[in-house]
């Protein structure tokens, strides 16, 4: 979806340690792939989890933040990033950046959960459940309550998955489209840059 048909390097912004990066690279076409965090400890993970998979000539990962990329502009075949956007100060600019990175005709790939809209039951049901539940899986199996319970708060308020396609048409990306997962909780978005 990110990349197919295209050719060329590729960006994965918010990237951590690298998942997503490694399986950018592994995709048909990908000449390179380049995460960009802008936590050096989570790169320096990154930068071990390459070197052991012998990935350093295809993977890199560089210091650098979603609202100002380090990047000149029309670089990339798509620009990704995975449940990281909901992080970030400035939606808004953060796909600005990423359509500004991207070669015309390439893509940018959002997976990120997103808050529910509507009133049906699921709509009802699992925001209460995403509030208290995981906090109290967090303090069972993880030992820290704390940091289960800012998952669901900032899903709370984060856009749905009908505003995020908003935010990249307001960037600049046309032809947006989305695919809702995990009975609506999840969505992946794919937005192109215009020719």
């Amino acid at each position: 979806m990110a990349a197919e048909g295209l050719s060329g390097p590729t960006l994965d912004v918010a990237s951590g340690t690298g998942d997503f990066t490694f399986e950018l690279a592994r995709l048909h076409g990908v000449s390179s792939a380049i995460g960009v965090d802008f936590t050096r400890e989570m790169l320096m993970v990154a930068n071990r989890k390459s070197e052991r998979r012998r990935l350093s000539e295809q993977v890199a990962f560089t210091l650098g933040e979603a609202h100002a990329l380090p990047f000149q502009d029309d670089q990339f075949i798509c620009a990704t990033v995975g449940f990281g956007i909901r992080n970030f100060a400035d939606v808004n600019r953060a796909l600005q950046e990423m359509a500004r990175v991207v070669r015309p005709g390439g893509r940018v790939v959002s997976l990120e959960i997103v808050r529910m809209e509507g009133r049906g039951p699921i709509s009802r049901l699992f925001p209460f459940h995403f509030k208290h539940t995981v906090p109290l899986l967090g303090a069972i199996i993880a030992g820290d309550r704390q940091a289960y319970t800012y998952l669901p708060e900032s899903v709370q308020t984060f856009l749905s998955a009908r505003e995020m396609g908003q935010a990249m048409e307001a960037a600049g990306l046309k032809s947006v489209r989305y695919l809702k997962l995990a009975l609506g909780t999840v969505a992946i978005h794919v937005g192109e840059k215009p020719e």
